[in-house]
């Protein structure tokens, strides 16, 4: 059986899941600025005997906060290096998406805009369609000023996240294909292990030294294991 460990700290919510013989354990806490404090405990709850059945690490790769992204590229980067563990990255839009799915805010067939806020008077966002149970992106992760935002269909659409708080900001044409409008979801851990499964069958991993959060944005830029500097 297949054993996934997923990891996100990409929002104000810290989380880790484990999939294990289709099981699944979930520990998740909204604890802004305290992801640092809170996640290596969380690991040693779900992980009491180390990492050593896994067969690989999930992880939220981004976009999202960037102290959060760094956190969750370091957690998964670190125990894929020791543990010699190939490396899932899952976009953090995609898990809200999942996370939609699996509480039934969004279905089969559905379209579904989803964005995060991205705090300095912009928002991250993707749109995905429902495809088979998991989402399908329809677009890049891009980011822009909510007015700013452009659709590239005309669809219905569900629209979740945080980047939905701007909402009066963004144009009547969006607006106005929103069938429904979900503020409060947030990405979690328990919603990446279905994408990381799919991409882990599909044999779609990365080395651990090719762990790397997707910013969107270019200011900021992660530095990869071999870039780092020696390991003390």
């Amino acid at each position: 059986m297949t054993s996934i460990l997923a990891i996100d700290t990409s929002t104000d919510a810290c989380s880790v899941a484990l999939w294990d013989s289709n099981t699944v354990r979930v520990l998740l806490e909204h604890a802004p600025r305290r992801h640092n404090q809170l996640l290596l405990g969380m690991l040693r709850e779900l992980l009491p005997q180390g990492p050593g059945n896994l067969d690989a690490v999930a992880y939220g790769c981004g976009p999202g906060s960037f102290t959060g992204l760094r956190i969750t590229a370091s957690a998964a980067q670190g125990i894929c290096y020791a543990a010699q563990l190939p490396a899932l990255p899952v976009s953090t839009l995609a898990a809200q998406v999942q996370s939609a799915i699996r509480l039934g805010l969004a279905g089969e067939g559905d379209w579904v805009l989803s964005t995060l806020d991205a705090h300095i008077g912009e928002l991250y966002w993707g749109l995905y369609r429902v495809v088979d149970g998991l989402p399908q992106a329809a677009s890049a992760a891009s980011a822009c000023h909510p007015g700013e935002l452009a659709l590239p269909v005309n669809e219905s659409l569900v629209a979740v996240g945080s980047g939905l708080h701007y909402a009066d900001q963004i144009p009547d044409t969006c607006r106005a294909r929103f069938s429904a409008v979900h503020t409060e979801l947030l990405p979690s851990a328990e919603d990446i292990l279905p994408l990381a499964q799919h991409a882990f069958l599909a044999g779609e991993w990365q080395p651990a030294e090719a762990v790397c959060p997707v910013y969107v944005r270019d200011e900021v830029r992660w530095k990869k294991l071999a870039e780092q500097g020696p390991r003390s």
